[in-house]
Order: structure tokens, then C-alpha cells, then sequence
């Protein structure tokens, strides 16, 4: 089908902002003499601030200094994500096709409007591409809850029955899912299950994508 609007996740869907994410957490943890492990960044994908501040509280056996532990991550992220950001495997692609098949196309994510507005301007993606952007600083309750996707679809003008989403984690999914849109799961993470994911695929450049999205070969599909 064609879908009314089409709303991309930010970090480790549309960029691999989370290179610069696992820096800052190692940094993090190195401070207190822990090691940061894969196993934490499986945790960690998707969360929200107040989620991710519960698990460093534990992890790094700091209770009640969560929110301080996350205001010194985004300090750290802020400053790594000024050493490069790439897109990921076929987002600008995608992007472009949709936009050319005249569809609206949002943003919608976890993190905060000035790291998303940083990561987009560093990977040179701050450039009216999206017709909305919606972060966690806009909505009262963030991902696995709808409001996200809920607000991204309202400014789209969509609604979300009529809508697609474009996700990495389980966190993500569950959001897009209670909204109501179809969900596309593209796992950062090799071996992640996104089991809610309407169809999962291995990287956005998947023709798959293309096709679940009304495009075929970066076109639009005729309707009639």
C-alpha cells in the first residue's frame, strides 16, 4: 500500500549515531573503573533517559545519581558525535524516494532536540528533508509509549493507521505500534528480535523496504 506519511527513527535507524553513543558510554564507564559491554548496549538501544538512567544507577552501583550519570553521558555524546556521523545503509536512498514519490516524512526519537538537531547538521541532514521533527523534549512520555509517533503524525497531517514506521529497537517498535502505524525493523544490532515489526529487514537499502513502502527501485508504485 501507500502510506500517508512515512516517520524515521533517529539514532542506529537513520544514523549510526550510535558509534558515538558507545564511545560516550565507555568513557562513562571508565570513570568509575567498569567496562562498558555489548551485553549493556543491547540494554541500552532504544531507551529512554529515565529508563537508561535506572540501568547506570545499577550498573555502575551509583542509586540515586541516574539523572547526574545521564547529564554527563550527554555531555559526552555531544561532544563525539562533533567527530562524524554517517547514515546508514541506504537512508539518504530511502529518504530521497519518498520524498520524490511525494510522501511526508518525519523524524521521531528518544534523544534530546539539541543532540538531534547536532547529529543531523554533522551528517549534513538538517536541511528541511523532514517535514517534522518530534524528540523527546515534545512529549510527556516517551518511547515504548505512542506519543512520539502519535505527535509525528498529527503534524504530518496523517493518520496513524495510514502511516509507516521505520525503527532499530524493541523500544521503538512498541511505540509505533501503539500509535497504530505499520513498523519496518531494521535491527542496529546483529541477532536483536523486533518480533512486533510488521516486517523486519536487514538494512533500509532492502528492496523489501522499498516495496512494504509503496516504492520499487526508488520510484513510487504506480496506484490504480
Amino acid at each position: 500500500m501507500r502510506f500517508d506519511a512515512v516517520v524515521f527513527d533517529n539514532d542506529g535507524l537513520l544514523l549510526d549515531t550510535e558509534e558515538a553513543w558507545t564511545r560516550a558510554e565507555r568513557t562513562l564507564f571508565a570513570r568509575r573503573g567498569r567496562t562498558f559491554t555489548l551485553e549493556h548496549k543491547r540494554l541500552l538501544i532504544g531507551s529512554s533517559r529515565a529508563v537508561a538512567a535506572a540501568k547506570l544507577e545499577r550498573w555502575l552501583d551509583r542509586p540515586g545519581e541516574g539523572e547526574a550519570l545521564m547529564d554527563e553521558l550527554h555531555e559526552l555524546v555531544m561532544e563525539e558525535v562533533l567527530a562524524g556521523v554517517e547514515p546508514r545503509p541506504g537512508a539518504v536512498e530511502l529518504l530521497e524516494a519518498l520524498r520524490e514519490a511525494g510522501v511526508p516524512v518525519g523524524l521521531a526519537s528518544n534523544s534530546s532536540r539539541e543532540f538531534v538537531e547536532r547529529s543531523l547538521r554533522v551528517a549534513g541532514l538538517l536541511d528541511g528533508r523532514f517535514e517534522v521533527v518530534v524528540t523527546a523534549d515534545d512529549v510527556e512520555r516517551p518511547k515504548p509509549a505512542p506519543d512520539l509517533y502519535l505527535a509525528a503524525c498529527a503534524a504530518l497531517g496523517a493518520e496513524p493507521a495510514r502511516a509507516a514506521a521505520l525503527e532499530d529497537s524493541p523500544s521503538g517498535i512498541a511505540a509505533a505500534v501503539a500509535a497504530g502505524l505499520f513498523v519496518v525493523g531494521v535491527p542496529y544490532l546483529p541477532g536483536m528480535a523486533l518480533e512486533q515489526a510488521s516486517l523486519q529487514a536487514a538494512s533500509l537499502a532492502d528492496p523489501e523496504v522499498f516495496a512494504a513502502l509503496g516504492l520499487a527501485d526508488g520510484r513510487a508504485v504506480a496506484v490504480g
